[in-house]
């Protein structure tokens, strides 16, 4: 379907366009707006794996053509009946900058479903924005998702640390703390020690996990270049010898730690709670309202990694869960 070609649903007064390149400006002014975006949302952000999926997102206008949402969406790459909002990002959802609440919320979740059960789509799955984004409550789509009969099939487990009411750090990381200062741990950041830091990520992940990042170290280096005022990369030395660090994706609401690797030695000597002290610190000077440790979670949250769940927890974390769901789209 041409972008000019308008698609319109039974009984709506919303209008349906299917993104294409000509709207790239457009979508990134709009998302700046939107209390429950972040810079993953962007067209900026997505275009850098592009090739890896086939782009279905769509844009929503009222009747008086005005823009009122954006919905990132490509084709699920193990099931071409499905779309995934967004299978190349945690976190997609249905983003606008307030006039999608309640019964019109309602209206474009219909509208969606029509357009793409229009084009043969059986299936969609929703992964919600987790509320400690939101910069106003904006969870008008869980309850549209309960009215069109959307099932919760994942919900991982993450962390965060609420900065305006932080509890004390346990004992244990207190002791962690003090370890790494005995020890003279240093921690230093900056865009320079991305490709020693990715060494470290690598062979954390592959020892503990027998995986690969997400990104490549020539991806995040990418990404660097185009978000260099949200992303940052942090280390811990003994010496010079580079034994950990974090990532840190910044968004409006939160600091969070996209990566997070340390080598034995580093553990030994207390490194990630030099780090973290660290990084929690500068989260309170940005005046953002959480500093977010990401999921502990894997197989689609059906295993918790409780080890790693407490360690996380032990700095003032408490709860916070990144839900995905699945609508029905030939019902």
């Amino acid at each position: 379907m041409d972008i000019a070609e308008e698609y319109v649903a039974d009984n709506s007064s919303l209008k349906i366009f299917p993104y294409s390149e000509d709207n790239f400006a457009m979508w990134d002014e709009f998302l700046a707006t939107a209390p429950m975006a972040t810079f993953l949302q962007t067209r900026r952000y997505l275009s850098y794996h592009a090739d890896r999926f086939q782009d279905v997102s769509l844009i929503i206008k009222d009747e008086k053509n005005r823009l009122v949402g954006l919905f990132p969406a490509a084709i699920d790459p193990s099931n071409s009946k499905r779309v995934v909002s967004h299978p190349g990002i945690t976190y997609g959802g249905l983003l606008h900058t307030g006039s999608l609440r309640g019964a019109n919320m309602l209206e474009a979740f219909k509208a969606l479903r029509h357009y793409y059960a229009s084009h043969g789509f059986e299936a969609l799955r929703y992964k919600v924005v987790p509320n400690i984004y939101h910069q106003v409550p904006s969870a008008d789509d869980l309850y549209a998702l309960f009215r069109m009969g959307a099932v919760r099939y994942r919900c991982d487990l993450s962390c965060a640390i609420d900065l305006t009411n932080q509890p004390e750090p346990s004992l244990r990381r207190k002791r962690g703390l003090k370890k790494a200062q005995k020890n003279e741990i240093k921690v230093d950041f900056g865009f320079e020690l991305a490709g020693h830091l990715w060494s470290v990520i690598e062979d954390n992940l592959a020892k503990r996990y027998g995986v690969q990042p997400v990104h490549s170290a020539k991806e995040i280096i990418h990404l660097y270049s185009l978000f260099p005022n949200n992303i940052e990369f942090i280390v811990g030395l003994y010496g010079t010898q580079i034994l950990g660090g974090v990532v840190l994706f910044l968004s409006p609401q939160v600091v969070h730690a996209q990566y997070i690797a340390s080598s034995p030695k580093g553990y030994q000597l207390g490194l990630l709670d030099a780090i973290f002290q660290i990084c929690i610190d500068k989260a309170k000077d940005l005046g953002k309202r959480y500093f977010s440790f990401g999921i502990s979670t894997e197989n689609e949250g059906k295993y918790l990694n409780t080890s790693l769940y407490q360690f996380k927890s032990e700095f003032g974390a408490s709860g916070v869960v990144h839900e995905f769901y699945e609508m029905n789209l030939r019902g």
